[in-house]
């Protein structure tokens, strides 16, 4: 059960990714080849109309083939013949639909179960923030310099200024008040403790405009931490322990869905939506990088083409792209050894 979530879960994640890119690339009179779920051998193909629809044997990727995607055509209907602007269009289509995808996720879970705010419900006495003078209330609009939108942003701030003085600015019957305060740390959750909990807004109680912002910050938040993740992976601040492959992820997804059956099946539902959530946000802005043989390694042709007024040859940019693909794989082979070793020594 645990790898059928995982797969359907992956599939659907890949299925709106590809969708993305076909559905720009149809509207603008691309002609679409095959639209793929899977990599590896056919398992189940149709052709429709121009269109080759598959299912492959590997449930990890999948692809949309264009003609003239990587090899010269002189069709009118090929990708390279199609202006600049129309290229970016559909191949930054895939990464846009998989944001999309997570917000419309987050969104549904808010509005299902409402979310914490950043207002002051309750000040514990005797701790940091009773003594600085905050009250249930004030609502914390930025901390340590950082702007904040969503209670998740004070509790990793908060992880990682421990208990190092932070300034806290707050707003009280509209007007702004400034504090330094100097957190404790807590034993349980080892980060720095204020003494303070947030108001909830409970199923019902928000209104659909403070949905949308709260998702919309939300899933925000998720593209930074991919982003300081993948810039933490290169920097070598993580090690290979903390980095997961699809085998980690769908032992993740796994664990979550057991652990929501302990309360209900629409609670084990909703973890795996939520990681689904993670996961769309992931593949979307890691699909942007710079990498050849990922979207954003093609964008940077395009942009590269924009900016000298002729392309690089066609031939050129797909064997680099086929190198940054065969690197990609070495790289995959790696991360489902180290999922595997991490798994058995555990």
């Amino acid at each position: 059960m645990t790898i059928l979530i995982a797969l359907i879960v992956f599939g659907a994640i890949v299925l709106v990714h590809e969708f993305g890119h076909y559905i720009v690339a149809k509207k603008s009179g691309v002609k679409v080849e095959e639209f793929a779920i899977g990599m590896g051998p056919k398992l189940i193909s149709k052709q429709y109309g121009e269109t080759l629809y598959s299912i492959r044997l590997l449930p990890m990727g999948g692809f949309c083939k264009m003609l003239g995607e990587d090899s010269a055509s002189e069709d009118k209907r090929s990708f390279t013949n199609k202006s600049v602007g129309t290229r970016i269009a559909v191949i930054f289509a895939g990464s846009f639909m998989n944001l999309v995808l997570a917000f419309s996720i987050i969104a549904w879970l808010v509005g299902s179960n409402g979310y914490i705010t950043t207002i002051i419900d309750h000040v514990l006495p005797d701790t940091p923030a009773a003594n600085s003078g905050f009250q249930p209330g004030d609502k914390i609009i930025s901390l340590d310099g950082q702007k904040i939108h969503i209670r998740q942003e004070i509790s990793l701030i908060l992880s990682q200024t421990r208990d190092n003085p932070i300034e806290i600015v707050a707003s009280r019957n509209g007007e702004k008040i400034t504090k330094v305060i100097t957190p404790v740390i807590d034993e349980n959750t080892n980060q720095g403790f204020l003494g303070i909990s947030f108001e909830a807004k409970d199923q019902g109680e928000a209104s659909l405009f403070e949905i949308l912002g709260q998702s919309f910050w939300q899933v925000i938040f998720l593209v930074k931490q991919v982003i300081i993740g993948f810039i933490q992976i290169v920097t070598g601040q993580v090690s290979r322990d903390q980095i997961a492959g699809p085998v980690g992820v769908i032992q993740i997804i796994g664990e979550s869905y057991e652990s929501g059956l302990k309360t209900s099946f629409y609670i084990a539902i909703q973890n795996v939506l939520y990681f689904a959530a993670i996961i769309s946000a992931n593949l979307g802005v890691m699909n942007l990088l710079p990498v050849p043989a990922l979207d954003g390694g093609r964008l940077v042709f395009l942009i590269i083409e924009a900016l000298r007024g002729k392309p690089i040859a066609v031939e050129k940019e797909g064997i680099i792209h086929f190198i940054g693909f065969a690197l990609l794989m070495v790289l995959m082979v790696f991360v489902l050894y180290n999922d595997v070793i991490r798994i058995i020594a555990h």
